[in-house]
């Protein structure tokens, strides 16, 4: 072993070396090149937090950091507001199904007879499926028979905004299959993400992380779920059973659907939802506002008092006994008793000598609320991708640049977030119900199709159609849209499901049926304002006069 010995004779550690040789370098008192790994300098002396693997820095605190989250939403109007209009944007009252087969792709692999007029004709097979299953009023789509799947799909959005995580089972039901019953055996369950856990509450190991059961690749294969919540005592002896539910079947059909936004690779579990970052900030928010609220309405009771001429000796004297005091108090009220000068309606103040009107000044709330309510929502703000104007509904000082700029950066995080979704939890629910369509013969196919288990990513692929973005100045934004439609930079299918949150065809369809309408009833209507002109432009004037045309 080789001793290090410094200048004087010393033996000295590496550590040692290495530190001089730091402090040479930088200078001073710092103990590293890099001002974030500084230990010494004040402002990073006591910062010492946490560095440990995605899942021991999430599972472990992931219940109460929920708990908190959910409390807040419950309530606190601002968690509450943004929870609203994140899901109203992202996927609104009714999230569609628009699919689109991948018929270049089979067409590559399994010859010509896949070409656009059969991606046309499976297209629209299978989104007629598609709302037979998910708008069922019969509700056979869920297992609980409550929800239609749009519903379904907001609620699982709402938890992965407040959670961070979507969990949902798709069980099999065929007993449910019948005439006036369900069309297909394949149902969705919304399952609350508390429910997913270890059994009997394990560490995490090598092969279970929050009750997600992962291979050796660090995939996950199943998913344990208890089967009733643990605070559940009506449900003493299910709430310490766990199912095991395989990811998906030998074939690949799925039978667990879950989605989180990861933040760091291996990770398998969120600790929370988009108010994660800001909880403590909101939270502080939250009793700042109450106490103000609690003092302004204090102010507006006790407005003002008459203050007495005594002082505390005097008042002590009348509380032990003294006739002094109360010789005063009855001079007083003799007074007052017959002084009750009027001026109309209005009695005049008359005052018994020594006596003073005060009043306490509302000066609730105080000046810096206002500066300090938008800073925290303008963090808050930032922090959940949304604008402050979308948080806190102030237009104040709004122009149309700044308020088109911030909505075209909220719709970006907009888009992102509807995207990701889709991917990772409804298009799986949609994988499934067209796996059972296309078993069950419903959808056109040529005579050389494969198997759905053997092109499932080409048969299956679809898009989602939400809520539009909307427009700020309509007439400008319009006009915008044509020009971009013009010069090749957009189609018409982008804009509508952009902006207006339509489908194109159905669009077309029922513009063509109003056009229809109109001619036959020999009425003329400008319909031309930024659009396509009929097939016949001739044909839709006649029949009707020179003028009118």
């Amino acid at each position: 072993m080789v001793k290090l010995i410094d200048q004087y004779g010393r033996a000295i550690t590496r550590g040692e070396v290495h530190r001089a040789r730091v402090k040479a370098l930088v200078g001073g008192n710092s103990s590293s090149p890099f001002d974030a790994a500084d230990y010494n300098s004040p402002e990073m002396a006591g910062w010492n937090p946490w560095l440990g693997s995605p899942d021991v820095e999430t599972n472990p605190y992931r219940d109460r950091a929920v708990a908190r989250i959910r409390d807040l939403v419950r309530n606190d109007g601002w968690a509450a507001g943004a929870v609203t209009r994140i899901t109203d944007a992202t996927v609104g009252a009714d999230f569609r199904l628009s699919a689109r087969p991948d018929y270049r792709a089979l067409a590559r692999k399994y010859g010509p007879a896949f070409d656009a007029v059969w991606a046309k004709e499976y297209a629209d097979a299978r989104e007629a499926s598609w709302r037979a299953w998910a708008y069922d009023p019969g509700r056979w789509c869920d297992t609980t028979r409550r929800w239609t799947v749009p519903q379904i799909i907001r609620l699982a959005f709402r938890h992965y905004l407040v959670e961070g995580e979507a969990l949902a089972v798709l069980p099999w039901r065929p007993e449910r299959v019948g005439y006036g019953r369900a069309r297909y055996a394949t149902t969705v369950q919304l399952v609350d993400p508390d429910r997913l856990s270890n059994p009997q509450l394990r560490p995490d190991s090598l092969t279970m992380r929050g009750g997600v059961e992962i291979d050796a690749d660090g995939a996950p294969i199943a998913y344990h779920i208890r089967q009733a919540h643990q605070q559940d005592w009506f449900a003493a002896g299910q709430s310490v059973t766990w199912d095991r539910i395989p990811r998906e079947t030998d074939w690949g059909r799925p039978m667990v659907v879950h989605h989180f936004d990861p933040e760091r690779a291996g990770q398998h579990r969120p600790v929370g939802g988009i108010f994660t970052p800001v909880l403590a900030r909101l939270r502080m928010l939250a009793q700042y506002d109450r106490v103000e609220l609690q003092a302004a309405i204090v102010n507006a009771i006790f407005g003002a008092y008459i203050e007495s001429p005594f002082d505390p000796d005097d008042v002590q004297k009348g509380l032990a006994g003294d006739d002094e005091l109360s010789a005063y108090q009855q001079m007083r009220a003799e007074f007052h008793q017959d002084r009750r000068l009027m001026a109309g309606n209005v009695r005049l103040a008359t005052l018994f000598p020594g006596e003073k009107i005060s009043t306490i000044s509302a000066s609730r709330p105080v000046s810096a609320f206002d500066a300090f309510e938008g800073a925290v929502l303008r963090n808050f703000a930032a922090a959940i991708g949304v604008s402050y104007e979308t948080v806190a509904g102030d237009y104040r000082g709004s122009t149309y640049s700044s308020a088109r700029q911030a909505l075209l950066i909220e719709w970006r995080t907009v888009t992102r977030r509807r995207l990701d979704f889709a991917a990772g939890f409804c298009s799986i629910i949609a994988d499934a119900q067209h796996e059972e369509a296309f078993e069950l013969g419903e959808l056109p196919l040529p005579r050389n199709a494969p198997d759905y288990a053997e092109a499932r990513a080409e048969y299956n692929r679809c898009e989602w159609i939400g809520p539009g973005r909307g427009w700020v100045d309509p007439k400008a934004e319009v006009e915008g849209a044509r020009l971009r439609i013009a010069s090749g930079l957009s189609t018409l299918e982008h804009e509508a499901a952009e902006n207006a949150g339509a489908d194109l065809e159905e669009l077309l369809d029922q513009r063509a049926y109003e056009e229809q309408m109109v001619r036959e009833r020999g009425l003329t209507l400008d319909l031309q304002v930024g659009g396509s002109k009929p097939a016949n432009a001739e044909e839709r004037g006649a029949g009707q006069p020179a003028e009118a045309r």
